[in-house]
């Protein structure tokens, strides 16, 4: 038989430069029997060296498309806009299946051409959790672009902060933040920044407690929320009376009363400068957050909301991949966690995680309109 072959693909968004794959777990599956094809990359944090070295197939890059289609194609953010069919199995974040804008677009490629999304983000255990996630580091990303927009504020209140510039290891951006803030501090009477996290027991919650401790915020400064303090519904003054308000929550199908709203934010005395959505959904109806509409961008990483109120400037975070801040961290552990059910999918069939993630696709299938898989 045949050994089950994994493409790991080049990714096209801009500045992402994360891998679903590392060389540590090609090597690892190479040795389980897979054959790992690898597209090259000079985004991708990692040198198509080492991947050679680890006994991966080098191919050109955006030759997906044309690989037999027993291959299974592996990336992480979704592919370029096209119409044409998809074809292969493909491992991958779809952002499609909780109806988001163009999901039935983006799915029916996969519907039309025969091929099957197994959504990373629906990659579950037996007990019903994912197998793999981003989270803690989408939280220490996210906290720190936070306190960069709230130590730019302070110090330059009349621009807003510019593009954000690429750490290749996780404590070069700590020690950037740590210079940023330190000047800011300075503007400020002396006084660290108030910093609330909702979500904060979380994977993606505990990613940003970490790094504000890390950075030098003191843990009185920082409140840490959770499923408990939300309990009674927002919106919630503990947030416009805090400096920064990191969001954490994870959204699912339920709706959740706002945290902040328009109105909330026009009270008096109001003292938040910069909140940093790290769940970001936009044009998701149960956004906790409903003060933006569209998502911001490592090269403008911060937007501007308009309140009134004799509260200082407020601008919001909403990057949807923020782990690429701090690339290589965030590719090691995620690979690291997918590891065993990558080891899965030469029985893809009959094992469980992929079975189920096979189940989702289909249902999510049969929602599509008629017109859309019939193109």
């Amino acid at each position: 038989m045949a050994p089950t072959t994994l493409h790991l693909r080049a990714e096209t968004k801009n500045l992402e430069h994360r891998s679903a794959l590392s060389p540590e777990v090609a090597q690892a599956l190479i040795q389980e029997g897979y054959k790992i094809v690898v597209e090259r990359s000079a985004a991708r944090i990692y040198q198509d060296e080492e991947f050679e070295a680890a006994g991966a197939t080098l191919v050109a890059e955006g030759t997906w498309p044309n690989a037999p289609k027993d291959h299974i194609i592996v990336g992480l953010k979704e592919l370029p806009d096209s119409d044409e069919p998809l074809h292969h199995a493909h491992i991958q974040f779809g952002h499609c299946y909780k109806q988001q804008d163009g999901w039935a677009r983006y799915l029916s490629r996969f519907a039309r051409g025969g091929g099957i999304l197994y959504d990373i983000e629906f990659l579950t255990g037996e007990d019903g959790r994912r197998v793999a996630a981003f989270g803690y580091y989408a939280g220490y990303a996210g906290a720190a672009v936070a306190l960069m927009a709230w130590a730019h504020q302070v110090s330059d209140p009349n621009t807003p902060l510019g593009s954000l510039p690429f750490y290749p290891t996780a404590p070069e951006l700590a020690q950037a933040v740590q210079r940023s803030m330190a000047s800011a501090i300075n503007h400020n009477a002396g006084q660290q920044p108030r910093v609330i996290v909702i979500g904060a027991l979380g994977r993606c919650g505990t990613g940003a407690v970490d790094f504000c401790l890390g950075v030098g915020v003191p843990e009185s400064s920082i409140l840490k929320w959770d499923m408990a303090e939300t309990a009674r519904g927002g919106p919630f003054p503990e947030i416009t009376s805090s400096d920064i308000f990191i969001n954490c929550v994870y959204l699912g199908p339920d709706p959740i009363r706002p945290f902040v709203t328009y109105q909330s934010l026009a009270e008096p005395g109001r003292k938040l400068r910069v909140v940093c959505d790290i769940s970001c959904d936009p044009s998701d109806v149960h956004n906790p957050i409903p003060i933006y509409t569209e998502y911001s961008t490592f090269q403008k990483p911060t937007l501007p909301v308009e309140v009134k109120g004799d509260g200082p400037p407020l601008t919001v975070v909403s990057i949807d991949h923020l782990p690429s801040l701090v690339a290589r961290e965030a590719s090691d552990t995620f690979s690291k966690l997918l590891l065993s059910s990558f080891k899965k999918l030469n029985r893809r069939g009959e094992e469980g995680v992929w079975t189920r993630a096979q189940r989702v696709y289909e249902e999510n299938v049969k929602k599509l309109p008629n017109e859309s898989v019939s193109k």
